[in-house]
């Protein structure tokens, strides 16, 4: 069983992102048609004339959207049913994070990330998921993070918001059997930011992540680890025993305390990664 990718209609969340950009460059050799969802509306019209370019045939939808706002998610979607689009394929990669000690952080923010991360493929999936099973043919790649198999001291909602995921996907995937929708996770670890970089032992370039991930999904395979040395590391993380990872982390969070302290003694504002949109795949 295969993901109706070829000549059918993708939908691709955090489409903007350095994932999501090459998943959409990939996709369109092959989609009918993509929607391609941001929170800004000129990268995403930078990208559409860059894959219609290449690929004049090409239907490219594009749908300014945050979806740490449940209402903007429903116009999205009502701007779907509008317009005649029936999504075959869709692609949750949107995610927002933050670093910082979780008793100073804003809860506002929290929340974001809670919409954006959580209630967001939820509900995309919710809508769209029903006409999947009744045609009989779909598919759900969610992308997610290492952080769904790891404990990371300062960034206690982005691994809770991952965890979640793992959960959600893998029992979503259960209850798909023999319906003909194919569901994958997807974990990347870290991505090189600069595409001409060379990649290190354990990053990847975004193409290469892109490629592995649609690899896995047409396989239907459940979770992907992308990168080689990446694969072998989670694996091994998988044997580690829970008392081993929380000593693990129980260093990295004292650390992370101290620096914090030395910080608030010096009379500097503990700087979190530039708020819940500074995270980019």
């Amino acid at each position: 069983m295969r993901p109706p990718i070829d000549s059918g209609t993708v939908l691709i969340t955090g489409a903007c992102s350095r994932i999501g950009r090459e998943l959409a460059r990939q996709l369109a050799r092959r989609a009918r048609t993509l929607v391609l969802v941001a929170h800004q509306k000129e990268p995403l019209e930078e990208l559409r004339d860059e894959l219609l370019a290449s690929n004049p045939t090409l239907g490219v939808a594009v749908e300014k959207c945050d979806l740490s706002h449940p209402d903007e998610v429903d116009a999205l979607l009502d701007s779907l049913h509008r317009h005649l689009i029936q999504v075959d394929v869709l692609v949750n990669n949107a995610e927002q994070g933050e670093f910082g000690l979780y008793e100073q952080q804003r809860w506002p923010h929290i929340h974001q990330m809670l919409r954006a991360n959580v209630s967001a493929p939820m509900l995309l999936t919710h809508r769209l998921l029903r006409r999947m099973v009744e045609r009989g043919r779909g598919g759900i790649l969610n992308i997610g993070s290492g952080g769904g198999r790891l404990y990371i001291p300062g960034m206690a909602v982005y691994a809770g918001t991952r965890h979640f995921l793992e959960g959600f996907t893998e029992s979503l995937r259960l209850e798909l059997v023999g319906t003909g929708v194919v569901v994958t996770r997807v974990e990347p670890g870290p991505v090189a930011v600069d595409a001409h970089a060379p990649p290190s032992w354990m990053s990847i370039s975004a193409v290469r992540c892109a490629r592995e991930a649609l690899e896995g999904f047409e396989r239907a395979s459940p979770l992907v680890y992308p990168g080689l040395a990446y694969r072998w590391m989670m694996r091994l993380v998988s044997l580690m025993p829970r008392p081993l990872m929380r000593a693990t982390g129980m260093m990295a969070a004292k650390k992370l305390r101290q620096g914090t302290a030395l910080l608030e003694e010096r009379g500097q504002r503990v700087l979190l990664a530039g708020g819940p949109e500074a995270l980019s795949r």
